[in-house]
């Protein structure tokens, strides 16, 4: 019983807890990691599957409808491969590359506008993916700047 006393007062200290904290982060980026590569996986197979659904359900001059479904699913892929990107990133370096999470978050925004129905949207849907567009590109471009001259 001394023992486990013992042990849970050296968790206590500033050096073990931290080294304990960071184990802890290091298994949960790993099991996302894991976790990611199954979503990447089942979407793969979910646009294999449409898409061959679609070239032989679909008539004559119709599949042009399905197009924007199609780059939609595509866009899922590179957007699960880039949360992937981030998460290895982490796990070799340990430090969240903003960049890289820009730029998963443009993607986001670009797969949105689209797969957009402008009949469906309203106008303020529209200005506020533009000003999402414009907020990343400008932190994206900072971003980038520094890190050429650093």
């Amino acid at each position: 019983m001394r023992h486990l006393f013992r042990k849970i007062g050296n968790l206590a200290r500033e050096e073990n807890f931290m080294h304990l904290i960071e184990n802890i982060e290091v298994l949960v980026a790993k099991v996302l990691s894991l976790a990611m590569v199954v979503v990447i996986v089942a979407a793969i197979i979910d646009l294999g599957v449409y898409l061959i659904n679609q070239l032989f359900a679909s008539s004559y001059g119709q599949f042009n409808q399905v197009l924007f479904t199609i780059f939609g699913l595509f866009l899922n892929v590179l957007i699960a491969l880039e949360i992937l990107e981030n998460i290895t990133a982490y796990l070799r370096k340990h430090v969240v590359h903003v960049e890289l999470v820009i730029v998963t978050s443009l993607i986001a925004v670009a797969r949105k506008i689209i797969i957009l129905d402008l009949e469906k949207v309203t106008g303020s849907t529209i200005i506020g993916l533009g000003v999402a567009v414009l907020s990343l590109s400008i932190a994206y471009w900072i971003i980038r700047n520094s890190n050429i001259r650093h």
